[in-house]
């Protein structure tokens, strides 16, 4: 005899749009949708063309009120939940086979203060929504590079962005936080108010709940900054290492830079000519007056003969939007991986030289940040985001197109990040992750003295561990 499907398992449907009808959609304003129901195949798809995921239902909240009933529902009939923001997650954490994906893209509306100079942003915006609401006033907050990233995602593990030497990650300018935890209540995080989870959720990613909210301090900057976008061939890759090095070893705050191997791809920004040769790029903004940023990012532009030199003075939106195009969700399958290193040493900067060049993929990016400034001046202890003295950050950014291309781009992923592990203290940037595999305990050695603490939060707030989908913290077991 058949039995009847249970909610924690993937059945049809029908069986769960039957339990949906029944339990979650008389108190649910939102929409739910099952395999089968229009749209469903589009909706479970993320950025990451490599995931290809199937869960029992989407879940489209309009309110808070109808997160905390599919929380509810979910935790009740134990099944697993996925958050999706963006859905911009190279690790798809945005989606589950089996389970439920809550979908927060109804929930994106902004509210800027500019009198206070702040903004409160819903937790399914992405930073194009915030970008398009603050620069009206002249206003930014210090997050993504690309606009179609969600603002929970990836402020939740820290937050880079193109004026993080000056104003530090997304997580540093956070002020509060709404939270649906996993038994359905809804909190305030604080520097007043539940003082311990606010901690916690700056840079301990998706572990403690659902924020619904997030309320951010601004900048002011733009509406124009200029911005250094310099492309070299890639036989001068040692000499613009060499001066990248030195060039970052003394600047303000203001100057944020970046090191990239890449091929250039074929669009119509390119130059036909151009197309898929390989190439190494210093960018960089400068977080203050355009005319002083010209000067100070200048040298940037003469390290040798240029093959392309897209610098200017933009509108500082443009910028925020300039790698989109190149980062479209579905278009592309992505392995990456990231560690921190203090120093970019000649053999370091041989090694990159050398792998960069045998990569499997022209699609892959090898990007390197220039982190400290304002980022190294935060205590470790001040945010549960750990040690912040890595002075770059090492991505690997493996992206190609066919599966039958996944095994030599992934292994040729692991191994060499593998390789860079052994220069570093073994600390990863979790929204440049695909998974938490390395030759050390990689979230340990990522959070440090930070991890105990993480944990006994992480207890007090969901000791049975309901939101699992994220770089996972493990509560203390209540057994014996």
């Amino acid at each position: 005899m058949m039995s009847n499907p249970t909610p924690n398992s993937s059945g049809n449907g029908s069986d769960f749009r039957s339990i949906a009808s029944q339990h979650l959609l008389p108190d649910f304003q939102g929409s739910v949708l099952t395999d089968g129901d229009f749209g469903f195949d589009e909706k479970r798809k993320v950025w990451n063309q490599m995931i290809d995921k199937h869960p029992d239902m989407i879940v489209t909240p309009t309110s808070v009120d109808d997160v905390v009933a599919a929380v509810n529902f979910a935790r009740q009939r134990d099944l697993l939940m996925a958050i999706r923001g963006g859905g911009h997650s190279v690790a798809g954490l945005g989606t589950t086979d089996g389970g439920m994906v809550l979908d927060l893209c109804q929930l994106n509306a902004v509210w800027v203060d500019p009198a206070r100079k702040t903004v409160k942003v819903q937790g399914g915006a992405t930073w194009y929504d915030v970008d398009r609401a603050t620069q009206v006033f002249g206003l930014a907050c210090a997050g993504g590079v690309v606009s179609e990233t969600g603002v929970g995602g990836l402020t939740l593990n820290g937050g880079l962005s193109w004026m993080r030497r000056k104003v530090g990650m997304s997580i540093d300018n956070l002020i509060s936080a709404d939270v649906v935890l996993a038994d359905g209540r809804t909190v305030r995080a604080s520097e007043s108010e539940n003082e311990d989870l606010f901690w916690a959720i700056r840079g301990g990613g998706g572990n403690f709940g659902v924020v619904t909210m997030f309320e951010f301090k601004l900048q002011e900057i733009g509406p124009e900054v200029m911005f250094v976008a310099c492309a070299y061939h890639r036989g001068e890759l040692a000499k613009v290492y060499d001066f990248w090095v030195d060039f970052t070893a003394d600047l303000p705050d203001e100057l944020t830079t970046d090191c990239m191997q890449w091929s250039i791809p074929e669009h119509p920004m390119f130059p036909p000519l151009l197309h898929n040769q390989p190439i190494c790029m210093l960018a960089g903004m400068y977080a203050g007056p355009a005319e002083e940023g010209a000067k100070a990012l200048q040298p940037m532009r003469e390290v040798a003969k240029p093959l392309m030199d897209m610098s200017s003075i933009y509108p500082y939106r443009d910028i925020q939007q300039m790698f989109d195009p190149h980062l479209r969700k579905h278009s592309l399958r992505n392995y990456w991986k990231s560690i921190y290193v203090n120093e970019l040493t000649p053999n370091l900067r041989k090694r990159l030289i050398e792998e960069g060049w045998a990569k499997p993929s022209n699609r892959t990016i090898i990007s390197i940040r220039h982190m400290g400034g304002a980022i190294e001046r935060v205590p470790v202890d001040a945010t549960a985001f750990g040690d912040r003295q890595g002075q770059f950050l090492i991505s690997l950014d493996s992206m190609w197109t066919g599966a039958e291309n996944d095994e030599a781009n992934i292994q040729w992923t692991k191994d060499f990040f593998n390789e860079l592990s052994r220069e570093s203290g073994g600390q990863v940037y979790f929204n440049f992750n695909y998974d938490l595999e390395g030759e050390s305990d990689l979230l340990s050695d990522s959070y440090g003295p930070n991890y105990q603490r993480l944990i006994e939060v992480k207890t007090k707030y969901d000791h049975n561990n309901f939101f699992r989908l994220n770089a996972n913290i493990e509560p203390i077991s209540r057994e014996g």
